[in-house]
């Protein structure tokens, strides 16, 4: 048994290997980690001494390190999420307080100069309500920033017509090492671009910057699949631009 699961994982190491030589051939747009780039190239420009900042979905898994936060005088963090274990979890010193609540039916103070809301909103059943909720914790001229998987990319129409559990135990067949960061239920609720630009206004929000991003992991243990995938997506992309994007990021500022 231990050789079979041996020689499985070599098939897929040397198949992931063959996805990433066949991405060297594309455009650097088509190539560009989504959640690295909108973490650590967008959000720390918007940042500021003196904040108070929701980490929102953050869980044991903030996007504030201890690093991170040292760079900034007087960040005060608030990390809230429905678990409560998940926020106990989290790394010493960087939630300065934890609110355990649904956001979907949270009631916020108006307080928080920056959102951080990262691969949380296609967990959420009602996107609208997640968004009026973060909405409400958030001053006048804040910021939200939010990383999304849209409902458009094929892995995302795929995880919603599978059963839960037979989709856990694919991913973590498949990929081991998204364990610690996957397996919540998703639903995609309106988790696309044009949706999502067309609710923020109705919450008093304007969109500042939008970042689009087309890659993932999820095929690349099959190589041929992976290069149909790509070609696929190369199609999308020429048909319907930014709509085709597998993951997005925005940047809201809240003026009402």
């Amino acid at each position: 048994m231990h050789s079979l699961r041996r020689v499985f994982q070599l098939f897929i190491n040397s198949n992931m290997r063959l996805s990433i030589c066949f991405d060297h051939l594309l455009p650097a747009k088509f190539c560009t980690d989504g959640y690295r780039d909108f973490a650590l190239s967008v959000i720390p420009r918007y940042l500021r001494d003196n904040s108070v900042i929701y980490d929102i979905g953050g869980g044991k898994n903030p996007y504030m390190t201890a690093d991170l936060k040292a760079k900034f005088e007087n960040c005060y963090v608030i990390g809230l999420d429905m678990n409560k274990n998940e926020l106990l979890s989290a790394p010493a010193g960087i939630y300065n307080k934890i609110i355990v609540s649904d956001i979907s039916y949270y009631e916020g103070n108006k307080d928080g100069d920056e959102v951080i809301c990262l691969a949380l909103l296609e967990h959420v059943k009602n996107v609208e309500a997640g968004l009026r909720g973060i909405a409400s914790c958030l001053k006048r001229q804040g910021y939200m920033f939010m990383f999304v998987p849209s409902k458009n990319a094929l892995y995302a129409r795929i995880n919603v017509m599978l059963p839960e559990r037979m989709k856990r135990m694919i991913l973590f067949a498949l990929f081991s090492h998204k364990r610690e960061l996957h397996g919540f239920p998703a639903y995609y609720d309106r988790c696309t671009p044009h949706d999502i630009k067309r609710i923020v206004p109705s919450l008093g929000f304007e969109v500042v910057e939008e970042k689009y991003y087309y890659i993932s992991s999820y095929f690349s243990f099959f190589f041929p699949l992976y290069f149909l995938w790509r070609i696929y997506l190369l199609v999308f992309y020429w048909i319907a631009k930014e709509q085709a994007a597998e993951t997005f990021g925005m940047v809201l500022r809240k003026v009402n």
